[in-house]
């Protein structure tokens, strides 16, 4: 029998990759990078083979779909951000057998979700970014879930989140679940930017004072009452993706019944406008 064994909150910022790098960027994004390899540790010490991640960089229109593909490999620069991601190699092997059981326990208990091996398929960098630094730790088989869902009730992500539990329990592995995004994510508008340091400030003081309430009540254990709020904190606050990754990470862990107290590995940092962290959801 296989078994969720680790999950987590994570951040994808693109000046991760930036802060290794020489420039006015170098080394501030170490506490990030830290709490990726950090969790990859965890994982590797619980015995995980697979990394499943819900990607809020992966936008889709209709339906749910997973990048189950046997490997993954090639050179990725984002259409988004060119400037802060262009010409990163990677190479990952996946796990399509996980992947279609996912999508066909999600499938069964009615929510349409398609799982693809396809070569052309390419993974985003809310999957790439994470990977980068965690398989420094820990090489994971990797499947990539779409979490950016336009048209998708957090009920349904709620349930993908289900299936994604009940897949792996019924599989042969151990998994490290990732929440890929990001808390408020009102990112900077452009002519404001530069006025404002961007890269290193929030552009609202209530997203930030909600990220920090919302980080308060994870590490208490009090999730039940955050799912109450999930839907307006994601719409008032500008969850990336709309938090489907949330609503997944939580319907693997039991949703409302879940009451474990979180860690939070990484401080929360404002990044261009949004609120950032990585947090461990324990599995109980």
């Amino acid at each position: 029998m296989g078994e969720l064994v680790l999950a987590a909150k994570c951040t994808h910022v693109p000046t991760m990759l930036m802060s290794e790098q020489e420039g006015p960027i170098k080394g501030k994004r170490q506490p990030a990078i830290d709490g990726h390899r950090e969790i990859a540790r965890r994982a590797k010490a619980l015995g995980a083979d697979t990394v499943v991640i819900c990607d809020t960089h992966w936008v889709v229109n209709a339906g749910y779909h997973i990048n189950a593909n046997h490997r993954f490999g090639g050179l990725f620069t984002s259409n988004e951000f060119p400037q802060l991601i262009q010409d990163m190699e990677y190479q990952y092997t996946g796990n399509p057998t996980l992947g279609d059981a996912i999508a066909k326990t999600a499938t069964d208990k009615g929510v349409q979700t398609l799982s693809h091996q396809i070569d052309s398929l390419e993974l985003e960098y809310g999957t790439l970014v994470p990977l980068r630094f965690m398989s420094r730790e820990h090489q994971m088989n990797v499947v990539s879930i779409a979490g950016w869902c336009t048209v998708h009730s957090h009920e349904e992500s709620r349930i993908v989140g289900e299936a994604i539990r009940e897949a792996v329990e019924a599989s042969d592995n151990k998994v490290l679940l990732v929440a890929s995004g990001s808390l408020s994510h009102k990112i900077w508008p452009n002519k404001d930017y530069a006025a404002n340091n961007g890269t290193f400030t929030i552009s609202s003081e209530f997203n930030r004072q909600m990220d920090l309430h919302v980080l308060e009540m994870w590490q208490r254990g009090d999730h039940a009452t955050f799912l109450k709020m999930l839907g307006d904190y994601a719409g008032f606050c500008c969850g990336e993706g709309s938090m489907h990754d949330t609503a997944m990470l939580y319907g693997a862990l039991g949703w409302d019944s879940y009451d474990a107290e979180c860690e939070v590995v990484t401080p929360y940092f404002p990044s261009s406008g949004t609120g950032q962290t990585n947090v461990i959801f324990p599995v109980i």
